[in-house]
């Protein structure tokens, strides 16, 4: 069965990689966002420390403790609206209810938008490499895991998320430019490179 699929407004999307990374370059606050197992952090990462951004990780400073416990919901978006103030960051999470607070104050946003059967091979990699520890982008004490549940989430993300994603982003950033970073993107991304963004040369999980 293939990923369901809705989509943003053409007009709303860039597709010339030139454009995109002219945008990257001069963006003061980007919004990277996209289901687990695709590789956003891993281009949030490249892209802070290429363009010396505040690099905020939603799993690390919002959504859980140690133990894997979640934070109270008024209290992630205190500490999310307090966070996008800032003047210069890369935001990593994707998160829906949260679109409203972030979308107005983001110039640019990386949708890394892969096929969810990449996205399940990138969390049990992921899951491989940091089996027993923490990833740098998790909260301290969240051990690496993977269960049917977090499977599952990754399989119908396309059917039961993204329709959220494109209607978050209709309310609440209608003229923000979206970058739908995709297989085929991926793989004209010496094109970027050349252009002074440099995306990474392989597919790593996020």
């Amino acid at each position: 069965m293939m990923d369901q699929r809705v989509d943003l407004p053409p007009r709303q999307q860039i597709t010339d990689l030139k454009q995109a990374a002219k945008h990257i370059r001069t963006a003061r606050r980007i919004l990277v966002m996209g289901c687990s197992g695709g590789g956003k952090s891993t281009l949030s990462l490249k892209i802070a420390k290429r363009f010396g951004l505040s690099y905020i990780s939603l799993d690390r400073a919002v959504f859980w403790l140690p133990g894997w416990v979640v934070r109270d919901r008024a209290e992630q978006r205190n500490i999310i609206a307090s966070r996008i103030l800032e003047e210069r960051w890369i935001m990593d999470g994707t998160n829906p209810s949260s679109l409203d607070i972030r979308l107005p104050r983001t110039d640019f946003v990386v949708w890394v938008r892969m096929p969810r059967l990449v996205c399940i091979w990138g969390a049990i990699s992921r899951w491989a490499k940091w089996i027993g520890r923490t990833r740098p982008e998790m909260a301290p004490g969240c051990i690496e895991k993977v269960d049917w549940e977090f499977l599952r989430f990754i399989w119908t993300f396309e059917e039961k998320f993204a329709p959220r994603l494109v209607a978050g982003i209709a309310a609440h950033g209608p003229e923000v430019p979206v970058l739908q970073l995709e297989p085929f993107l991926v793989r004209l991304q010496h094109s970027v490179g050349s252009n002074g963004v440099g995306w990474p040369t392989g597919r790593r999980a996020s």
